[in-house]
């Protein structure tokens, strides 16, 4: 093979393996409905195994970031792969909607060992600018997970019950790893320290925890969005499950467009300035919604959806970048720090947005604007 179709390769794949988590979220989507039906429960019960799969991610990658400093970027992968495998397949055994929450929690875990090797092995070979767009691409590719996932889950739930979605993640687990242990060439060294001081020296530097707690913010008001999706259009707009993977993928297929905008604005601004540019636009669109909420249709609602989520293509790959770019020596507990917050932030406000359920949308618009607003001013003090 030729460098740059190594190098293309190498991005592919680490797109794949850091795609754990939307592949485990969205293919779940269309079946909540049915999975509900089959326990007996309201919607908003398994609803809840979504705020359940992130903070599960999140304990993960607290155990995943020093396995992966310590044994590497490839051992530590495997490991979490093969156990997101073996859970994901115990689910269909579930008896009860607590036990799949069970399962769900430790098939998360595992996914969390499995993600960290990815932002790592990334600040392993790159750093600054060339950094940001290099986890910006990885976006993008990543991107089509939650762009296929769902047509995927919606294909499995047409022709199968709900336990199709699980062996389906099970056999995408178990194929990830093999690739990984195939191709993926191992890109960590080794530095004797021990796990209180890699972490005592990730959470003590101010500048890179701002980055941290701006991508944590803003992956929960992502996360709202996606929870209550199966609820906006297929419980609110009575859109068919076949359906569901149109509406939900528009979002994406936008996503994808402003990451490759994104990628071409690093060439000439700074990543800090274009998140700050980002942030302010969600803010004006979440006081559109607040302002329309009562008034929404289906249109209006695609439409709002779309510009909050595109504005993440210029936030995420971003702020991953001025995160990890101070920690050569501790990439994988970085990783695990940001992943932490990532997913535990997520969890919590996503599970705070679902417990004050309303019948509409102003709990949506303003719980999104409320984090944008946040974010902006933590961002703002980056230096």
């Amino acid at each position: 093979m030729k460098k740059s179709i190594n190098h293309i390769y190498l991005i592919v794949l680490i797109s794949i393996l850091s795609s754990v988590a939307p592949m485990g979220v969205d293919t779940y989507l269309p079946s909540i409905p049915e999975i509900a039906k089959y326990f007996e429960v309201n919607i908003h019960k398994v609803e809840l195994s979504l705020a359940i799969f992130l903070i599960g991610f999140s304990i993960g990658q607290i155990f995943g970031g020093p396995i992966s400093d310590r044994y590497g970027r490839r051992f530590g992968s495997i490991i979490g792969l093969l156990g997101y495998a073996i859970f994901s397949f115990l689910i269909i055994f579930s008896s009860n909607i607590y036990e799949l929450w069970v399962y769900r929690f430790l098939e998360a875990f595992f996914g969390g060992i499995t993600v960290v090797n990815a932002a790592a092995a990334v600040r392993d070979r790159f750093n600054g600018q060339e950094a940001a767009k290099v986890f910006s691409l990885i976006g993008m590719v990543r991107s089509l997970a939650p762009l296929l996932a769902p047509v995927i889950g919606a294909f499995i739930i047409h022709f199968f019950p709900w336990e199709g979605v699980f062996i389906f993640l099970t056999i995408y687990a178990l194929l990830v790893a093999f690739f990984i242990y195939k191709d993926l060439p191992e890109s960590f060294v080794y530095v004797k320290q021990s796990i209180f001081e890699s972490y005592k020296i990730v959470l003590t530097h101010k500048t890179a925890m701002k980055a941290m707690l701006v991508l944590a913010l803003s992956f929960g008001g992502f996360f709202i969005i996606i929870s209550k999706t199966s609820f906006i259009y297929i419980e609110y707009f009575h859109i068919s499950t076949d359906y569901f993977p149109l509406f939900f993928g528009i979002n994406f297929i936008i996503l994808i467009f402003m990451i490759k905008v994104n990628v071409n604005l690093l060439k000439k601004y700074k990543a800090l300035n274009i998140i700050k540019s980002a942030l302010l636009i969600q803010i004006i669109v979440g006081i559109i919604f607040i302002l329309i909420h009562k008034e929404m249709n289906l249109v209006l609602m695609v439409i709002i959806l779309a510009c909050y989520m595109s504005m993440m293509a210029f936030i995420f790959g971003n702020c991953m970048s001025l995160a990890i770019e101070h920690f050569s020596k501790n990439a994988g507990v970085a990783s695990g720090v940001i992943g932490v917050l990532q997913f535990g932030l997520g969890a919590l406000i996503s599970s705070l947005t679902l417990n004050f359920h309303d019948e509409g949308f102003f709990i949506i618009s303003i719980s999104i604007t409320i984090i944008s607003f946040i974010s902006f001013l933590i961002i703002r003090s980056y230096k």
